[in-house]
This record gives C-alpha cells, sequence and structure tokens, in this order.
C-alpha cells in the first residue's frame, strides 16, 4: 500500500527531546515500512526515517530560533502533500484539522488521528463544519466532548517493545517525566513524595506559554530538598530514568487524551500512580501495572503501597496491549476500511465505524 503519513513540524520525527505526537507518527511509520508498505513521511528535514522523507521545514520548529510563525511552514506542508495526493493509495494525517479544506475537497482516501484534546470552546463549530472527515481517537474517553464527530475507529498508542529494557528491580525514589503546566501536576507529584520522605527526580520541559508558572509556582518548589530536576531528556534517557524509579507520578488535572509516559513507564516495569482523568483508566490497570487514584490523599497512600504491584506484570502488560505492531495493524484495518468505501461508493459509510482496543482487534 503506498502510504503517507503527515507529520506536525514542531518536532523532529522521532524528536530530539520531548515530544508525543511526533514519536508516534515515528513508531507507526517504521513498523508501516517493516510490514513492506510503500511509506511517505511529511515532516521536518531533521527527521530520521527508513521511509521516504519530504522535509517541510529545515528542522523541528519549536527547537528552530528563526521560526516566528509555525502556521507558515504547515501551510507550505499542506501544498506538497495536496501536489503529490495522487500517489498514494491514503493519506494518514496526524496534524489536528489544518488539511480539512483541501482534503474535502481532493476526494482521495484519507484518515485524520486526533492527538490532542477536544474539550476547548473553539472547536465544535469547525468540527460540525467538517464533520464528513473520517477521524480516530486515541482514547475513548478523548471523545467525550464531541461524540458526534465521523469517529472511525479508537488506536491506542504502541512502541516498538525493545525500545526500553525492563527492569526488575528499582530505586528508592519517584518519577514525574512531562511539561512543567498546571494541568500536568508537578506540583501535586513533589507535595506526594515530600510526605511520603522519598526523592522525587523531575525530567520536564518548559514551554515559553508556561514560563510564568513555572516562575511563580514550580520553581520555589525545586528548592526542597527531596526534589531533583534534571531539566527535558530525550529518548536516549527515558528508560533509565523510568525504570529506575520505584513508580511514575501521573497526578494529571486534565482530560489527558493518551499519556504517552504511563506506556512508557509500564514498558521499563514501573508502575503509574495516576488521578482518574482522561485516559488513565484506558491505559492503567489498576492494581496490576498501576494505581488509578480519585484525590490527593488517595495519591499519597498508592504511592505508599507501590510495592504491593509486581513490575514483572506490569511490563506484560505493555507487551499484550502497547505493542507497535498492535497499532500499526489496527491502523492498516482502518486504512482498508477507508479504501473500501471509496471504491464501493466513493464516500464514507457511517454505518460502518470500526472501534480498536488494545489486545483486543476490531469489533463492529
Amino acid at each position: 500500500m503506498r502510504i503517507a503519513q503527515v507529520s506536525p513540524l514542531y518536532e523532529s520525527v522521532p524528536p530530539r527531546l520531548y515530544g508525543g505526537t511526533e514519536r508516534v507518527v515515528s513508531w507507526l511509520t517504521e513498523e508501516l515500512v517493516r510490514l513492506g508498505h510503500d511509506v511517505t513521511l511529511f515532516a521536518s528535514g531533521d527527521s530520521v526515517t527508513s521511509a521516504r522523507l519530504i522535509a517541510c521545514s529545515d528542522q523541528g520548529l519549536r527547537l528552530d530560533r528563526c521560526c516566528v510563525d509555525p502556521l507558515v511552514h504547515h501551510m507550505l506542508m499542506m501544498e506538497k502533500v495536496f501536489d503529490r495526493i495522487d500517489d498514494f493509495d491514503i493519506v494518514h494525517f496526524h496534524c489536528d484539522y489544518l488539511h480539512f479544506p483541501w482534503t474535502r475537497r481532493s476526494g482521495e482516501a484519507n484518515l485524520t488521528t486526533l492527538h490532542g484534546r477536544l474539550d476547548l470552546a473553539d472547536l465544535p463549530p469547525l468540527y460540525e463544519e467538517f464533520d464528513d472527515m473520517p477521524v480516530v481517537s486515541i482514547s475513548d474517553a478523548q471523545r467525550a466532548p464531541l461524540p458526534w464527530l465521523n469517529w472511525q475507529g479508537t488506536v491506542h498508542h504502541g512502541m516498538p517493545v525493545d525500545a526500553y529494557p525492563y527492569r526488575a528491580s528499582a530505586g528508592e525514589h519517584f518519577a514525574f517525566l512531562g511539561r512543567v503546566s498546571p494541568e500536568k501536576g508537578l506540583d501535586r507529584a513533589i507535595d506526594i513524595a515530600g510526605r511520603l520522605g522519598r526523592k522525587l527526580r523531575v525530567a520536564a520541559k518548559i514551554e515559553r506559554t508556561d514560563r510564568e508558572y513555572f516562575e511563580a509556582v514550580i520553581k520555589p518548589l525545586f528548592r526542597l530538598p527531596h526534589v531533583e530536576f534534571i531539566g527535558e531528556i530525550g529518548e536516549r534517557d527515558k528508560g533509565e530514568f523510568l525504570g529506575s524509579a520505584r513508580a511514575l507520578l501521573f497526578p494529571i488535572d486534565w482530560p489527558e487524551p493518551f499519556g504517552l509516559v504511563m506506556m512508557e513507564s509500564m514498558a521499563c516495569g514501573t508502575p503509574v500512580v495516576a488521578l482518574r482523568r482522561g485516559s488513565v483508566s484506558e491505559v492503567i490497570e489498576d492494581g496490576r501495572s498501576g494505581f488509578i487514584c480519585d484525590d490527593l490523599d488517595d495519591l499519597v497512600a498508592a504511592a505508599e503501597r507501590i510495592d504491593e504491584l509486581d513490575r514483572a506484570i506490569c511490563r506484560k502488560a505493555f507487551e499484550r496491549r502497547f505493542s507497535v505492531a498492535r497499532m500499526a495493524a489496527d491502523y492498516l484495518t482502518l486504512y482498508h476500511r477507508q479504501l473500501e468505501a471509496r471504491v464501493h461508493d466513493g464516500r464514507r459509510d457511517r454505518s460502518r465505524q470500526t472501534v480498536l482496543h488494545p489486545g483486543f482487534g476490531a469489533a463492529e
């Protein structure tokens, strides 16, 4: 199959440091190539891939100090995609809704994975206009604000099973990995570790938009003796960072669409202690790969009894549910569905939507 993968340009594919969507695009692209498909990747020029790369910016835009307006680069990418649209059997977009006007008019088979939150007030009018676009969710919870979209399936993320080594034993500290922003709950993670007299190692990205929050709320907490801030880390360092921890603290306070770090932690055998928000209950099996909690006191109690969980079971849960092979197979099912619908009547069949879940295959 001739497949185009269209990535956001904010990070390279895979990202050099922090980055979720572009990392998933990389894993999916490489697995599709391994399976023998003819894959073209539209991404930043510093991306590394075994697919055919169409460079749409010199480098990932977040780390490009010369980039003032990222939209310019994404608009130029759309022109490159649709200039080559006849070269592909299907185009898989990962850049939100930017392409919808072009896609509607091209008539080519396409699919869009929505990677972000959907509870923003500006979104309903846009999706009402483009309600014919076939879209994929990365968790069932992500759909809640817009359940009436043209959902074709839910495909949970997956990664290579050998990406991070399994660690049968760990240190005495907890870990936090993510962004420094109010919704990610770093302040709560620091509080939890402090109450238990445990060290907390923090690997986090600080966006310009979150700089004021960091300076006012988080930076003073970094002076506490039990907190170690190591900065933003990339793929090479994640295995050691997550695998050496007793548990990953994930006290989010927002409708997390997926939470890639939960899957990555499980891959190392490290259980997750998380608040029941967004996708958490879909990713974590409570009492097996982590504990799902309802408030701060519950988080503290769960973190204190983390040794009740078997790290080997945590790793097996990852292998069973979140491999890149499963993710690619799920997407291929949806690609074929889109192609079949186009061949049969030239339009999407709303009566045959597929919901895919890790380890369970496709279910009508």
